[in-house]
């Protein structure tokens, strides 16, 4: 299976090196994007473990797309219905950038119809209600080369789920991981930041000095999706949550 891991402008060597610590295949490295090669369960293990990540993605495909016809015909042509039911959601957003198709709300309009055209031969109708599980299907088109993908997290990787409220304008958790990856955190780290503000620094530098997976207390997009059996996400959880160090020496103020 291929996925993509997009992450901060910047975040991408910390990103990949992350992906490879891992266990999987770095295929393709872009401004803000890694693409890599895992199993069904990588899903699981990329959306729980991954700290300067922002959302995992399935790649469907990539082509050539200097056309709405173009577009059209290469989305339809990818296999749907490997992952969206017969009453599964799958509402559609995307980019473009330096592509003669600049129009979202258009590329947005061609894609839905060649998903619906392409389904509609699989199930044989022409109508769906969309009201199972919903399935975003995102597009990015760039130098008139289009990406096709799925969004297997939600809500983005950043918010990891540890905090209920924020304020107006902290440092996202990805970029506050980051800063301490450079910082180098180790089980004995003794960590000061006299002006921690809502202390996202200090937390993050906590949950990395203790081997805490970013994602262990929050949900994602993908656990409701069909084709991923709910065992892959208990032993991914369980097999994190067994790295956690107790008893360190890591103190931060």
């Amino acid at each position: 299976m291929l996925l993509a891991a997009t992450c901060l402008f910047g975040l991408e060597r910390q990103l990949g090196e992350e992906i490879d610590a891992l266990g999987y295949k770095r295929i393709d490295t872009m401004d803000g994007r890694v693409t890599f090669e895992g199993e069904l369960s990588a899903i699981a293990r990329a959306n729980i473990n991954l700290r300067f990540a922002e959302r995992v993605v399935i790649k469907l495909g990539d082509f050539s797309c200097e056309s709405f016809e173009a577009l059209f015909e290469g989305t339809r042509a990818l296999e749907w219905e490997k992952y969206i039911g017969i009453n599964d959601a799958f509402p559609v957003k995307g980019h473009a950038i330096k592509s003669k198709l600049f129009s979202v709300p258009d590329c947005q309009s061609i894609v839905k119809k060649a998903v619906v055209d392409n389904l509609s031969e699989k199930y044989g109708i022409r109508y769906f209600a969309e009201e199972g599980v919903k399935y975003q299907i995102e597009f990015f088109i760039l130098n008139d080369v289009a990406t096709i993908m799925i969004d297997t997290s939600g809500i983005a990787l950043h918010k990891r789920g540890y905090r209920r409220k924020s304020n107006e304008a902290p440092l996202k958790e990805t970029l506050a991981a980051a800063i301490c990856d450079t910082a180098r955190i180790f089980p004995d780290t003794k960590m000061f930041d006299p002006f921690c503000g809502s202390g996202t620094i200090l937390i993050e530098a906590a949950m990395m000095a203790l081997k805490m997976a970013p994602g262990l207390r929050r949900f994602f997009a993908a656990e409701k999706f069909g084709f991923i059996p709910e065992t892959v996400w208990r032993e991914e959880r369980a097999a994190a949550q067994d790295k956690i160090l107790h008893n360190i020496d890591f103190r931060a103020v």
